[in-house]
């Protein structure tokens, strides 16, 4: 936290956007705030606007953009993980080899990587003008990181089951943050369809989930973390939904916010030793180099699609592709090794499906009374 408050505060003092001083500042103007004229009427720190008016066909192909993109990517990366964490590498007849487990480092990899796309695509590529101040990316970078911290040391002090349902009822905890951070309101079937999801997911996951063999026992501070898990998970995308208002496009937000995102790593790591370490492992190993590239092309194309997807449809959305990915996982596994789905999973399927034929239902009826309580003007009334 320390090299992240010292970089508000510098931020704060030196102003880039209004005076143009500081050894960075073609980069990070051109990056975060935009190479076009500087818009006469900015616009402050409020709820996300709304997407402008398209067709109903078009926005429903764009979600499914937006979630293919999501599952594809983060599914992938979840494979490559697991084989980077759990693999041994320079094994030979003589030698098991060597494991990697400074999951922190592959952390600052995916970020630096995020962040060099970010930078290059807004070099090339012309981004809109906006007055969002620098320091108020570190918020969401910040949340990013502790809700991470949150959700690993919880893993040690809650059994299975808490897990699964904390992970599976995101969406409402989500919806409650966008209230208070966005000033967002929600419909009384909006809540309905999260928990509805929430429920489906859940009886899912406890029912074609493997328990794993040492899972601890639930205790209070398990159910703290998982607390600070949720918040701090919840704040994060609602914060960035916000950050939206001042009409940036994704690739700025992503830039502002792998810029603190490496920070705070670098930071951590090199108070931690772990830096210098990491870079020999690499070196040692070609192979857990091209790997960790890989692994880190995937996370940052999974961040063009949270991105995107939290521009224009907001955290609420985002949250429930994420948590019905946890499901696709688990139905994906049953589907290639043969795993059988319990009559309880597969009425969880039947529940969540049945939530988003009524949550689309809903907003479709929506949008129709919309249209019909607009008065239509007539000629006189113009003239």
């Amino acid at each position: 936290m320390v090299p992240g408050y010292l970089m508000v505060q510098y931020f704060r003092r030196k102003n880039y956007l209004e005076t143009g001083r500081g050894l960075c500042f073609p980069l990070v103007k051109t990056c975060v705030f935009g190479n076009e004229p500087k818009a006469s009427d900015e616009v402050p720190l409020a709820s996300r606007s709304e997407p402008a008016e398209t067709t109903p066909t078009w926005q429903a192909l764009k979600l499914l953009f937006c979630g293919a993109g999501l599952q594809v990517s983060y599914l992938t990366w979840g494979v490559l993980q697991e084989r980077v964490m759990t693999r041994s590498y320079g094994a030979t007849a003589t030698s098991p080899g060597e494991r990697f487990t400074d999951s922190q480092f592959l952390v600052l990899m995916n970020r630096v990587l995020a962040l060099v796309v970010a930078g290059i695509y807004c070099t090339l590529c012309k981004q809109p003008r906006h007055g969002a101040p620098m320091y108020r990316y570190s918020f969401a970078s910040l949340s990013n990181v502790l809700s991470s911290w949150c959700q690993y040391e919880a893993l040690k002090f809650v059994s299975f089951p808490t897990q699964v349902l904390a992970k599976a009822s995101k969406v409402i905890p989500v919806m409650l943050m966008g209230k208070l951070v966005s000033r967002r309101s929600y419909e009384h079937w909006e809540y309905l369809t999260a928990g509805l999801i929430s429920i489906g997911v859940s009886m899912f996951l406890l029912s074609s989930g493997p328990e794993p063999r040492s899972s601890p026992a639930t205790t209070l501070s398990g159910l703290i973390l998982l607390a600070g898990y949720i918040a701090f998970d919840s704040f994060t995308s609602n914060w960035q939904d916000a950050l939206f208002a001042y009409k940036m496009s994704s690739v700025q937000m992503m830039f502002g916010v792998n810029f603190f995102s490496c920070l705070f790593t670098v930071g951590s790591l090199l108070e931690q030793g772990a830096l210098l370490e990491g870079t020999r492992f690499m070196g040692r190993h070609s192979e857990f180099a091209a790997h960790a590239l890989l692994l880190s092309v995937c996370s940052a194309c999974g961040q063009l699609f949270i991105f995107y997807t939290i521009g224009q449809f907001g955290a609420a959305i985002f949250t429930i592709i994420m948590t019905l990915r946890q499901a696709f996982a688990i139905l994906l596994s049953c589907l290639l090794y043969g795993h059988a789905v319990t009559v309880v999973g597969g009425l969880g399927v039947a529940v969540v499906f049945a939530a988003l034929l009524l949550r689309v239902y809903a907003r479709g009826r929506l949008k129709q009374r919309g249209k019909k309580a607009v008065p239509v003007e007539s000629p006189v009334q113009k003239v």
